[in-house]
């Protein structure tokens, strides 16, 4: 089954990425890593606020209805959404001035899973994917490329995961108390042969994976065995990340960038960058708050 997302915001973003909804603000916040830039905006399409950083912050987790943790360039950062005020939390490749933070998102258990990535176009394999819960901070993988799709089953026992290049989205056993792996990865879905590379992705709450294809013009759900069950077209080709949200988190949002694209390509997706939505008849699970 094929369904097309609307455009709600033509926000022009060079890198969307990072899309989380917070229920207690009812406002769906979102970053143009690029840009420096995070955006809060309502489900249907208001801009609510917008924040510049002097560094790279590509992802947050909720931790009240007042503060954000965001993973800048450094580390781990309190936000403080009414001042603007940050706090440092925990450093992270912070004498590392080749790599920035990627996808990242929390288990149910309080744990931030936190991606690295070089931030030269070579995108050299010299990234990381990281653990933080309750003060400390665990090294899970290391010598990624892109990593992305980070998303856990709803009860919390299984990791998801993809390196984008390998265009293979991998699995793992864990812990549902610590967020930990217990397990080895095995391989969930092979997307070689499907349109794109794997890009960020969410789990709903039936514990279908919905992953952004990069280069792709779609968000493809796949069914716990990792088959297909359906697609979302995006009238853009660099579609980035989904998450669920809106009152009964039946709305999809999803983010895209137009970096690195011709004038020619330009010309023909004058929306590439855009904010897109699309109401599905499928909630989605509300974000895990994090552990500090």
């Amino acid at each position: 089954m094929n369904q097309t997302a609307r455009l709600l915001i033509d926000s022009q973003c060079a890198l969307g990425e990072g899309p989380i909804w917070h229920p207690g603000r009812q406002q769906l916040f979102f970053f143009d890593i690029n840009n420096e830039t995070l955006f809060a905006v309502t489900a249907d399409g208001a801009f609510a606020d917008s924040w510049m950083f002097n560094e790279t912050v590509a992802a947050a987790a909720i931790l009240d209805d007042d503060t954000l943790v965001l993973a800048t360039d450094t580390g781990l950062k309190q936000f403080d959404l009414a001042t603007g005020g940050m706090n440092r939390i925990n450093e992270i490749e912070a004498d590392n001035a080749q790599t920035r933070t990627n996808d990242s998102r929390v288990h149910p258990s309080g744990a931030f899973w936190i991606g690295t990535m070089d931030r030269g176009p070579a995108e050299a394999p010299i990234g990381a994917v990281y653990h933080y819960r309750a003060g400390v901070l665990t090294t899970l993988k290391s010598g990624i490329a892109i990593p992305n799709a980070t998303c856990f089953s709803p009860d919390g026992r299984i990791a998801y995961w993809t390196d984008t290049p390998s265009r293979r989205i991998m699995q793992c056993a864990t812990d549902p108390a610590t967020g930990m792996p217990v397990g080895e990865w095995t391989l969930f879905a092979d997307v070689s042969d499907q349109p794109g590379y794997p890009d960020g992705a969410v789990i709903d709450s039936e514990g279908y994976l919905w992953n952004a294809r990069w280069g792709g013009s779609c968000v493809v759900r796949h069914a716990p065995d990792g088959s297909v069950d359906r697609i979302i077209d995006v009238p853009v080709s660099q579609v980035t990340c989904p998450a669920f949200g809106g009152k009964d988190l039946k709305t999809l949002f999803i983010t895209t960038a137009n970096k690195n694209m011709s004038p020619e390509q330009l010309a023909a997706e004058k929306v590439a960058g855009g904010l897109f939505a699309i109401d599905l008849d499928i909630a989605g699970l509300p974000e895990a708050k994090i552990t500090l």
